[in-house]
C-alpha cells in the first residue's frame, strides 16, 4: 500500500489531544484508587497508574523530536482536559457519597470513558505511523510500539471489571477477576470471546 501524506495540523490536534489525555489518565487512576476496594482491581489499577506515567513521557518525548511544545493548549485539548477534571471530579462526588461499592463501580465507569479516548488515541497514531511517510511516521510508529500493548489491556480489563462488578452488585454471581483478566486478554476479539466464557467459567 502507496504511504500517504497527512494533515500536519490535524495529527499536532491529535498529539496534543493524546498528551491530555494521559496527562489526565494519571489524576483518573489516583482518584480510582481511593475508590477502588477490591484488592485485585486495587493491584491492577496501581500497575496502570505507572504505565500511564510512561506513557506521558513517550508522547513528551515524541513532542521532543517532532519540535512540538507541550504546553501549547488548543480548543480540542481544552475539551479534553474538561472531560477528563469532569471524570475525577465524578468519583470524587461518589467518594463523598459514602458508599464505597458504589464508589468503585464509578471509578470503573471513569477508568472504562478515559481509556475509550486513550485507545482511540493510539489507534489513530498507529493508523499514521503505517500509512503515512516520512520522520514523523518513524517517530510515531516507535511511541505506538511503546504503548499499545498497554492501551490494549487498560481498556478491555477494566471494561470486564466493570461489567462483573456491575453483575455482583445486581445480585448475579460474578467472574472476579474477570475473564479478560484470567485469559490475559489484548484484543477486542479477545475481549469478546472472554466474555462469551464467563458462564462457563462460573461453572467450573
Amino acid at each position: 500500500m502507496k504511504k500517504s501524506d497527512f494533515d500536519r495540523a490535524q495529527l499536532e490536534e491529535l498529539l496534543y489531544q493524546a498528551l491530555e489525555t494521559e496527562m489526565g489518565g494519571v489524576k483518573v487512576y489516583e482518584t480510582a484508587l481511593r475508590c477502588a476496594v477490591n484488592d485485585d482491581l486495587r493491584k491492577e489499577w496501581t500497575e496502570y497508574l505507572e504505565q500511564t506515567r510512561t506513557h506521558v513521557e513517550v508522547v513528551r518525548n515524541a513532542f521532543k523530536t517532532l519540535g512540538l511544545d507541550p504546553a501549547t493548549m488548543t480548543p480540542g485539548r481544552k475539551v479534553v482536559g474538561h472531560i477528563g477534571a469532569s471524570l475525577v471530579a465524578a468519583m470524587e462526588m461518589a467518594l463523598k457519597a459514602g458508599d464505597k461499592a458504589a464508589a468503585q463501580l464509578v471509578a470503573c465507569e471513569c477508568v472504562v470513558l478515559a481509556e475509550t479516548k486513550d485507545h482511540a488515541n493510539w489507534e489513530l497514531i498507529g493508523h499514521v505511523a503505517k500509512h503515512g511517510k516520512g520522520e514523523e511516521a518513524k517517530v510515531l510508529q516507535a511511541a505506538f510500539d511503546a504503548v499499545e500493548e498497554d492501551e490494549d489491556h487498560h481498556l478491555y480489563h477494566t471494561n470486564g471489571w466493570c461489567r462483573e462488578l456491575w453483575i455482583q452488585s445486581l445480585g448475579f454471581p460474578a467472574v472476579l477477576p474477570p475473564p479478560e483478566e484470567v485469559k490475559q486478554v489484548e484484543t477486542a476479539i479477545g475481549a469478546s470471546r472472554a466474555e462469551q466464557a464467563r458462564d462457563q467459567m462460573l461453572k467450573q
